[in-house]
């Protein structure tokens, strides 16, 4: 299917008190000399081509001398208080190798690249500027999958750790032909369950570029987990269908995977695993996610057009009157894990 045209640009919500409150309770405030507005002074830019000469859409951008010394000091403190709670003793093996920013999309992120020049180790990460929406998604992410997340917030500036992976749209031109039926057979259950996280939290927009396929070893074969990369698009759209990844025209070769690999009673089994771990996952994280929903219930983060659809949606879909009844999308998200708690036992 097509999905549905956005009816509104995806605007910036600001940081509230009670969100800066929430964050610094739990660790996610820091402090750093260099801004998302600051890197926005580069003094020029070329594009960055992929291995077959494609426009990836990012720009290699540069700064005058003076401008560049200290932001490639700030940035390498960076990374010091994303991998290793700000020591400082390793600055001195850290080189910024480039700095990228990218127009396209929400969020208009700047990529860095740090490198250990003793060892030519490297890591990127990400300077945005701090959305709640976002925000609240990452924290979503953190609490209700089975992945962490790692960023920092300074007052507008949003810090983010490189998620590592294939992302979705490459896997498929790329590597889904050479892998065996029973690779396949996994990618295919690992889309049935990263399809029930994003409907049941409600992170909508997950297109095949804006999640990561990651294949990791075992023993004789290739174990295959799916993870969202971007978050700008939680709890804002009104359409419930837009927080379903298997509707994206997109995704079409994963959901025919999916059909072509799983039998119906499969697809209940894996969908009925992921909700009961997600239980279990709501429990274990009880009071950050009191503390959160609490965050949200305060604040607006839709127009009111896409809340009342949402709301109508997520009622006939579950006929709960608690979504008919949600007065923010902070409402409806905990409708929506409250629904759950209420119906799924956890392992």
């Amino acid at each position: 299917m097509n999905e549905e045209a956005p009816l509104f640009k995806k605007q910036y919500y600001p940081i509230t008190e009670k969100l800066f409150q929430y964050l610094e309770k739990y660790k996610r405030v820091t402090k750093t000399n260099v801004f998302y507005d600051d890197l926005l002074r580069f003094q020029g830019s070329i594009v960055v081509y992929d291995q077959k000469g494609e426009d990836t859409l990012w720009l290699r951008v540069f700064y005058n001398e003076f401008d560049r010394k200290e932001i490639d000091l700030s940035l390498n403190k960076i990374y010091t208080l994303l991998h290793s709670d700000g020591d400082e003793r390793v600055l001195k093996h850290l080189t910024v190798d480039y700095i990228d920013y990218c127009g396209f999309g929400n969020s208009k992120p700047f990529r860095v690249k740090v490198r250990n020049i003793l060892n030519d180790n490297y890591t990127h990460f990400y300077i945005k500027k701090a959305d709640a929406s976002r925000i609240f998604g990452l924290e979503l992410e953190h609490i209700l999958s089975p992945n962490r997340i790692n960023f920092l917030v300074y007052e507008s500036t949003l810090i983010e750790e490189h998620i590592v992976g294939i992302p979705g749209d490459v896997f498929l031109k790329e590597h889904l032909q050479k892998c065996t039926e029973a690779e396949k057979a996994q990618i295919a259950k690992e889309f049935v369950k990263f399809n029930e996280r994003c409907m049941i939290g409600l992170l909508g927009d997950m297109r095949s570029y804006n999640f990561v396929v990651i294949p990791t070893y075992d023993y004789d074969h290739i174990v295959y987990k799916i993870r969202a990369i971007d978050f700008d698009q939680q709890c804002y759209e009104g359409s419930f269908k837009l927080y379903k990844p298997h509707l994206f025209k997109e995704n079409f070769q994963f959901t025919e995977l999916v059909k072509e690999k799983l039998e119906p009673d499969s697809i209940d089994q894996y969908q009925n695993e992921e909700r009961s771990l997600l239980v279990k996952r709501l429990a274990d994280s009880e009071e950050r996610l009191t503390d959160l929903l609490a965050v949200m219930k305060s604040m607006m983060l839709s127009p009111t057009l896409h809340l009342e659809q949402l709301k109508k949606e997520t009622y006939e879909f579950t006929k709960d009157k608690n979504f008919k009844n949600a007065k923010s999308m902070g409402e409806v998200m905990e409708a929506a894990l409250n629904f759950m708690k209420r119906n799924y036992k956890s392992n």
